[in-house]
């Protein structure tokens, strides 16, 4: 395959880390999992790691297994269907918007990037082991 071909066989797609920021009122913060759009592919997914050693080290109060749920939450919504609760009609870039919202909880979005990719699922894969692991 040329260069030319690789570069037209790749897509624009957005993501987003997801932070759990356990005492909001602190805003201390570690990467917890990344979101991953690319409407070219109709795609949209999150994966996510909670490490509970940074979590204790920023609040030892901290509930893991609801910062592990809301995380998860995270994760029903882009994969859709009923698991998504009231998204699950809307389509993938509308569930990614949704997503990335500011709001002020114990998991929270950080800012949008962009990149190129031929295989946005394998993306979002490296970007967890790059950014979040």
């Amino acid at each position: 395959m040329s260069e030319r071909d690789r570069r037209e066989s790749r897509f624009v797609y957005e993501y987003a880390l997801l932070r759990v920021v356990p005492r909001v009122e602190r805003g201390e913060c570690f990467n917890a999992g990344v979101l991953v759009y690319c409407r070219a592919k109709t795609f949209v997914a999150a994966r996510t790691h909670l490490d509970e050693t940074k979590l204790r080290a920023l609040d030892p109060e901290a509930d893991a297994s609801a910062v592990r749920a809301a995380l998860r939450a995270v994760e029903s919504v882009c994969a859709g269907g009923a698991a998504a609760g009231q998204a699950a009609g809307d389509d993938a870039g509308r569930r990614f918007r949704w997503l990335i919202a500011p709001r002020s909880t114990v998991v929270q979005p950080g800012p949008v990037h962009t990149g190129l990719t031929a295989d946005p699922a394998a993306e979002t894969a490296r970007l967890l082991d790059l950014l979040v692991k």
